[in-house]
């Protein structure tokens, strides 16, 4: 005998839950499931997509950004450390290398110390002939500071996204699941029947939110993690850097 389906039952419960409801083997495709899953799952799938694609791109930038910054870096100190003139420190030497700082706009060094440079001139230029005082050291030594926090704030900026996302991705497609699965239950107690035609597609949209959150929350802990450790490389790298600065500021440019 041949099964009509109600066109009441289609639109209340969907081709899927339709077909279960009428006898035939219901379609388990994935995507076919996500179109007839019901308006709360989808749009926790909707978060959870775009919570996926926004962490994908901060990945991209950030990688693009942190390697950037160990490079020129590197070149920074090179230039910083050059030999050529052995150890000898003048302010002819600061000067030409603040003179090529543009060249390395994107590491955190060059920023540092071109703030140390502004601060060390002005103190020279007020004094005079005189040179500095060894009391203007905690002027730049609080400008090395400003400039360090400001850096690391900058190369810190949206990993919280990336947290936020590998910590809520898995509550959020839980979330979908279990009114998945609530809904699945409905419909047993609505048709008093409890095949596993009648269950499958509420389940196994369920189950695929939680794929989704999963999908979403993995790579933006991995990332969280690799990109949070590079930063505290480059962290102690300034910190190295600002107290070397001090020391060639002390005992080089500022007098008793």
């Amino acid at each position: 005998m041949k099964h009509v389906i109600p066109t009441q039952l289609v639109s209340a419960q969907g081709p899927a839950k339709a077909m279960a409801a009428a006898g035939q083997a219901p379609s388990l495709d994935p995507w076919q499931l996500v179109m007839d899953a019901s308006l709360v799952v989808k749009l926790v799938m909707l978060t959870l997509a775009a919570m996926s694609v926004i962490s994908w791109f901060i990945i991209g930038t950030k990688f693009i950004r942190l390697s950037r910054a160990v490079g020129s870096s590197h070149r920074f100190l090179d230039r910083f450390w050059d030999n050529e003139h052995g150890h000898r420190w003048s302010a002819e030497r600061l000067e030409g290398v603040y003179g090529q700082i543009r060249a390395y706009r994107g590491s955190p060094l060059a920023m540092v110390f071109r703030a140390g440079y502004v601060e060390l001139a002005r103190i020279m230029s007020a004094s005079g002939d005189e040179g500095g005082h060894a009391g203007d050291i905690s002027n730049v030594e609080r400008a090395l500071r400003r400039a360090s926090g400001s850096e690391l704030v900058g190369l810190e900026a949206m990993l919280p996204f990336l947290a936020t996302t590998g910590s809520t991705g898995p509550f959020i497609g839980l979330f979908g699941t279990v009114w998945g699965i609530m809904s699945s239950f409905l419909a047993i107690g609505a048709q008093h029947n409890a095949s596993l035609d009648v269950v499958a597609p509420g389940i196994a949209e369920a189950l695929i939110a939680t794929a989704i959150g999963l999908v979403a929350a993995i790579p933006a802990v991995m990332a969280y993690n690799y990109f949070l450790r590079r930063i505290r490389v480059i962290e102690s790298e300034v910190d190295s850097f600002s107290n070397d600065y001090l020391n060639i500021v002390r005992r080089h440019f500022l007098r008793e």
